[in-house]
């Protein structure tokens, strides 16, 4: 009957002790009737006997699919609430990782209602699988354009707008455009307002149909609009934008200006801060100005309640500072800083922080700010240990003659704290107050004094190395503590505290009478140390020898011998040589030497740099001012456009332009093994190689080979994108505004290009654009024309990539150390004549490798006299493995490798685009940083760019800077 329904079992157990009940022993399907009520019961009643559940091959794989099909049906039912439930249950599951994009389309079609609660579940489900379902996304355009066009509900075109915007499609800015645009003039201020952010996401995608479509201008025109959340928003897009793109497309002036100080007065909080982050851009251009700006709307937000605020106006009045003619304005601006600046040091730590942060930057710059308020800078008992630190720094730094002993006596008590750090920072605190202030050293001696005779083993370290300091600000003065040091000597176990105290010994050589026996104390375990006490060790000991020669001679000769002979340091090794040498040949060499004046330590060695302090300044507020460091050396799309790409599409475009031109670098190289010129072209133009912007690039095959040629990906460049001409810099007729940015690159399979980034400072727009090349060693010239749009004036930009090509334009001589590349660059306002410098692994070849047995032939026939040889140190420690991967991303290949008692050694070999095979043998210390580089190679040349180039590729410091 339709009521019921038809079930089976397989009994496979029997029932009891009697075996089975089937028959023969066979299992038993048993079929009966259940009730459609009583279904779920009987399931019930079918579950695992010991665990009372449904075995796992029917729940896990038929309970999935079960859940995707039961979302299918109740997405697809008629009941809105039905729909809204599903919807939910769909986010729900979205959100804790599971895949339910197979329910796109019913998804999709939920879209047609009028239930705003509806719109927004679907919108949310549609932003985060619209890269998984980009087809299906494209279907919804027609629902997301019909909401944006709805005329009744501002909430809704807002909505749909914003969805839009978030659905990070290249697909899908073509059907934005129209409306956006429409939303960008809606009556509607809300709908205008996410318009302007949807602007700035629609730029990261295509930002050249934004330029294009004008929607740069709409935003400038919205900077005046009578809604000041549009304003705040319009503001915060063209930031964004000019940010990403490093163009000023925000182009503020005293018109702007006027338009965003009355929005800054009815904005909310963050509105407030996005229009001061910009006002802190403009650079007023005389006092009057920067003046009535300050006064109109900036210092006001000081007694705003928002911490972000009040500093984003703080920056302001700094930057505008600089401006203001008025020393007695100056002064009342820096009295208004002091109360907001004050109240914010009373908030939670974690906001005391930021704030001391950015305090430590504004008392460099503007001490006489807080210099009258030491006492807020006082460490309470419950402070954390990271707001402790940040307030004995700028203590330290806003001592003066007045208020140093009251900050004495506070680091004397912090010296005696519990926290091992909070002890160290105020050590050190009281030595940078003796160094500042010299009329007060003479107490910052004693205090430290104080704080040794407590024989606490930290304190008594840190208070050596301090002293060392002193010594070198005041040399000759304060040398009767030196006894109290002396007696201290058993409860230094720290390098840098050893050095130290090492340090003063063999300064003091001839005036402490023991001096021998001290330093012999630590010479018996010499071999131990670390290396910075080890070179200190050695020249203490040498100064001891020039100061007291009679009684030294025996352990200046223990300490060379131990350094010469025994050690595998080859900076400790070779620094002993020397001493030796000049020992032995002229001690009077030798006083001049070692003993020669030091310039002495300022209080600007605790400062930071004015040129770095000044962007810091510029960067109040922001993680820059947390982490005293540049925008571009903390984010790493930053470091990105540091090195001239603006962002990964842009990495990507640029390695599809030289894969394009791979096809015409197949060839290899076939020129002799030495520098000999090859004929010119048949045209007689053998003087230079031309690529024109206007060509198109179909000239006379190219000479040589590609450098590579197939499709490993590109190593990254060992040196930067730099300027290589100014706007500043005349052309061959005079004429000014080209900045140009350079740099030889690898791409893809080994390819050579050069990258360039142009800058259009003249009042014209630039183009026409051609180069040509000089000749030069390696035979580099342009493998294809220079494709560059027309720059606009007055700041605009472009970025290029020029395919290059080895072996074309040799001319006939060996390569100098640095390597350059001469360029002439045509526009149609000028020829301008430039430079650019690359490293040796430009030209180096992909596959330059050999096979074992040809090495060792080529190597043991090599005389040693041909074989160069280097020692130097590693910056940081390597093992064999990384330095092969990493010589291997340069086209550096390993030969062999055979590891030694004392050191690794690799066989490597390369090869030049013009065929020059180089050999070389690279030995790394197993217990110290050190190296040393074995090279040879047919044209001697060569070899200084090859250690030149493995000094840059890890990161080697060279003895001598061979190569430099």
């Amino acid at each position: 009957p339709p009521q019921e329904h038809c079930t089976g079992r397989v009994l496979g157990d029997p029932p009891g002790p009697g075996g089975s009940c089937g028959v023969g022993g066979a299992p038993l399907l048993v079929f009966c009737r259940i009730p459609r009520p009583s279904l779920g019961r009987a399931c019930g009643a079918m579950s695992s006997p010991r665990t009372g559940r449904l075995p796992g091959r029917f729940f896990d794989a038929a309970g999935k699919r079960g859940e995707i099909q039961e979302f299918k049906e109740e997405l697809n039912h008629t009941s809105k609430e039905k729909k809204k439930e599903a919807l939910k249950k769909v986010i729900q599951a979205m959100t804790v990782g599971s895949d339910v994009s197979s329910l796109f389309p019913d998804v999709v079609n939920c879209m047609q209602t009028n239930s705003m609660d509806l719109k927004k579940l679907v919108y949310l489900y549609v932003i985060n699988y619209a890269k998984a379902q980009p087809d299906l996304a494209i279907l919804a355009i027609h629902s997301f354009r019909k909401d944006a066009n709805d005329m009744q509900n501002p909430l809704l075109r807002a909505l749909a707008v914003r969805t839009m915007g978030c659905i990070r499609l290249e697909q899908m800015t073509e059907y934005l455009l129209e409306p956006l645009r429409r939303c960008c003039k809606d009556h509607d201020a809300y709908v205008r307002k996410t318009a302007t952010i949807c602007i700035a996401k629609l730029f990261d995608i295509n930002r050249e149909l934004v330029e294009d479509q004008g929607f740069i201008d709409i935003l400038r025109d919205m900077l005046g609009d009578s809604n000041p959340m549009v304003v705040a928003n319009a503001v915060a897009s063209l930031c964004e934008i000019s940010t990403s793109s490093r163009k000023n497309y925000l182009q503020l002036n005293e018109d702007v200006i006027a338009k965003l100080l009355p929005a800054l007065n009815e904005s909310s909080e963050w509105g407030q801060v996005f229009i001061l982050d910009a006002i802190a851009m403009y650079d007023p251009r005389t006092s009057r100005i920067a003046e009535t700006i300050l006064e109109r709307g900036v210092m006001v937000r000081l007694s705003h309640a928002n911490s972000a605020v009040v500093l984003s106006a703080i920056k302001v009045m700094m930057k505008f500072m600089d401006r203001i003619s008025s020393p007695e304005l100056v002064r009342a601006l820096s009295k208004k800083m002091t109360p907001p600046l004050v109240t914010l040091l009373s908030a939670e730590p974690e906001i005391q922080y930021v704030v001391m942060r950015n305090i430590n930057l504004i008392v460099q710059k503007q001490p006489q700010i807080l210099q009258g308020e030491i006492r807020m800078f006082v460490c309470k008992y419950n402070d954390p240990l990271y707001v402790k630190l940040e307030k004995i720094s700028v203590m330290a730094q806003l001592a003066t003659e007045k208020t140093v002993d009251q900050i004495l006596n506070e680091f004397r008590e912090y010296a005696s704290e519990v926290d091992i750090e909070c002890v160290r920072r105020s050590v050190r605190a009281i030595g940078q107050c003796a160094i500042k202030l010299s009329r007060a050293t003479e107490r910052c001696v004693d205090a430290l004094l104080q704080l040794i005779r407590t024989k606490v083993s930290y304190v008594v370290q840190e208070a050596v190395v301090v002293i060392r300091d002193i010594f070198r600000r005041y040399p000759g003065k304060y040398e009767t503590i030196i006894s109290d040091l002396c007696e201290n000597l058993e409860s230094l176990d720290e390098p840098e505290a050893k050095a130290a105290m090492i340090w003063i010994i063999g300064e003091y050589a001839d005036r402490i009478d023991n001096s021998g026996e001290l330093l012999e104390s630590f010479v018996d375990n010499f071999l131990d140390e670390p290396p910075n006490v080890q070179l200190q060790l050695l020249t203490a000991t040498v100064k001891l020898c020039l100061k007291r020669p009679q009684t030294s001679r025996d352990l200046v000769g223990r300490v060379l011998k131990t350094a010469t002979d025994e050690s595998n340091n080859p900076d400790l090794r070779d620094r002993g040589y020397m001493y030796w040498r000049m020992l032995s040949k002229s001690p009077e060499m030798a006083k001049k030497v070692v003993l020669s004046e030091r310039p002495t330590i300022t209080e600007e060695s605790f400062a930071t740099q004015p040129r770095v302090l000044e962007r810091l300044i510029s960067n109040l507020c922001t993680l820059s001012s947390v982490y005293h460091e540049l925008p571009e050396h903390i984010a790493s799309g930053d470091r990105r456009m540091a090195r001239g790409i603006e962002d990964p599409d842009d990495e990507e475009d640029e390695r599809e332009n030289i894969q394009r031109v791979q096809n015409e670098m197949r060839a290899r190289s076939q020129a002799p093994e030495r520098y000999v010129e090859e004929s010119g072209s048949e045209d007689g133009d053998d003087d230079g190689s031309y690529s024109s912007g206007s060509s198109s690039g179909s000239g006379t095959t190219p000479r040589g080979g590609a450098v590579g040629s197939n499709g490993a990906p590109p190593p990254p460049p060992l040196r930067p994108m730099a300027g290589v001409l100014s706007e500043n810099d005349a052309g061959q007729n005079g004429q000014r505004g080209l900045r140009l940015a350079a740099a030889v690159v690898r791409g893809k399979g080994g390819a050579v290009g050069l990258q360039l980034m142009v800058g259009n400072f003249s009042p014209q727009p630039m183009s026409g654009f051609a180069v040509q090349f000089n000749k030069n060693p390696f035979g580099l010239a342009p493998a294809g024309p220079l494709q560059l749009p027309q720059v606009a004036p007055n700041g605009g930009t472009a970025q290029a990539l020029l395919p290059m090509q080895p072996n074309q334009l040799l001319s006939g001589t060996a390569p100098a150390s640095p390597l350059v590349l001469e360029v002439a660059i045509k526009t149609n306002i000028d020829v301008f004549y430039w430079k650019v410098t690359y490293d040796l692994s430009a030209v180096l070849a992909h596959g330059g490798g050999v096979s074992h047995d040809a090495f060792q032939q080529t190597w043991e026939q090599i005389p040693p006299e041909a074989k160069a040889k280097t020692m130097g140190q590693f910056a940081q420690r390597v093992t064999p493995e990384m330095v092969v991967q990493r010589l291997q991303q340069y086209y550096v290949y390993t030969v062999a490798q055979a590891p030694g008692n004392d050191a690794h050694n690799l066989y490597l070999s390369a090869s030049t685009s013009n065929q020059l095979p180089i050999y070389c043998e690279l030995s790394m210390q197993k217990s110290a940083p050190g190296v040393m580089l074995t090279c040879a190679c047919k044209a001697p040349p060569l070899v200084p760019l090859f250690q030149s180039f493995i000094s840059e590729c890890l990161r080697v410091r060279w003895q001598g800077a061979p190569g430099a």
